[in-house]
């Protein structure tokens, strides 16, 4: 970059960082800045609600405040904990996990992060090599894109079928992958679609995972935040078939989007993870 009196400076910021920039959020209050706020004949309408804790109404439990005071008031831990997380909670989100699995997670298949964003920035990297490809739904999430070209991995959209209740297109899902497709994201419930996944279809899923070669990543970000006729089933329910990268957090189920607290859980009972160095990988990405 060259200065006004004829020097040149020899750094200037990564413009390629801009096609790795977008966020929901960004989106979100790019749009809000745009509105003319002195136009008084023309009223506000929301149409979706970006953080649930807008509504007064929507408010966690008054037990979760005291705990997190009591927890501070402690002294008990201003320390530096491990990058991975401190066991206690990590013992605890195993156990909550695993009540709706058949088999138990111990605390070590769990990685503490902050919130389900940093999830996605330590996961992807650790698939990522050389010429690898990752299978993202489409309609998706921005963030999986966004953290993809970064770390320089190829992205490939398979379709959700509105007409079946925004299933997976299992077909083109499987004329779309080659021997360098890593992964596949399956977002349940759905954001932005909100459909919540059967247990049948995500059985599916797995089989074709399984016979594809690739794991699931899955992000159930919005667990138990189900309505209509379908329960939330999460994906580890079947990763005796396929194994399975569960990303978790706290902000939508308990109302706390601001304490930036998610997981990252490795549903892997036949250590498939392990053995391909993955689950080293996703303790060492901590930083």
């Amino acid at each position: 970059m060259e200065k006004e009196n004829g020097e040149k400076w020899k750094f200037q910021g990564n413009k390629g960082l801009n096609t790795t920039s977008v966020s929901v959020r960004g989106v979100y209050n790019m749009l809000m800045d745009s509105i003319n706020n002195n136009d008084n004949n023309k009223t506000l309408i929301r149409l979706c609600r970006v953080d649930p804790t807008d509504n007064p109404l929507f408010r966690t439990t008054p037990v979760a405040h005291e705990a997190v005071a009591a927890a501070a008031q402690s002294f008990n831990f201003n320390c530096y904990p491990p990058t991975v997380g401190l066991p206690d909670a990590k013992r605890a989100i195993a156990n909550y996990l695993s009540s709706d699995l058949p088999y138990q997670l111990s605390p070590e298949d769990v990685f503490l992060t902050v919130g389900g964003t940093q999830a996605i920035d330590i996961i992807l990297p650790v698939l990522a090599r050389p010429g690898a490809n990752i299978l993202l739904p489409r309609p998706g999430y921005p963030q999986y894109d966004s953290r993809a070209a970064c770390c320089q991995l190829e992205v490939r959209y398979f379709d959700l079928l509105p007409q079946k209740g925004w299933e997976v297109d299992l077909d083109s899902l499987e004329a779309m992958t080659d021997d360098n497709t890593v992964a596949m994201v399956l977002i349940n419930p759905s954001n932005p679609c909100g459909n919540v996944f059967t247990y049948q279809h995500l059985e599916k899923v797995a089989e074709t995972a399984k016979k594809l070669g690739i794991c699931v990543i899955s992000d159930e970000v919005y667990a138990h935040v189900a309505f209509g006729n379908n329960p939330f089933v999460p994906m580890g329910v079947f990763s005796s078939i396929v194994p399975v990268i569960t990303i978790g957090s706290l902000s939508k189920r308990w109302l706390v989007p601001g304490w930036r607290t998610g997981w990252i859980a490795t549903c892997d009972p036949n250590k498939i993870f392990q053995k391909t160095g993955v689950s080293d990988l996703l303790a060492k990405m901590h930083f």
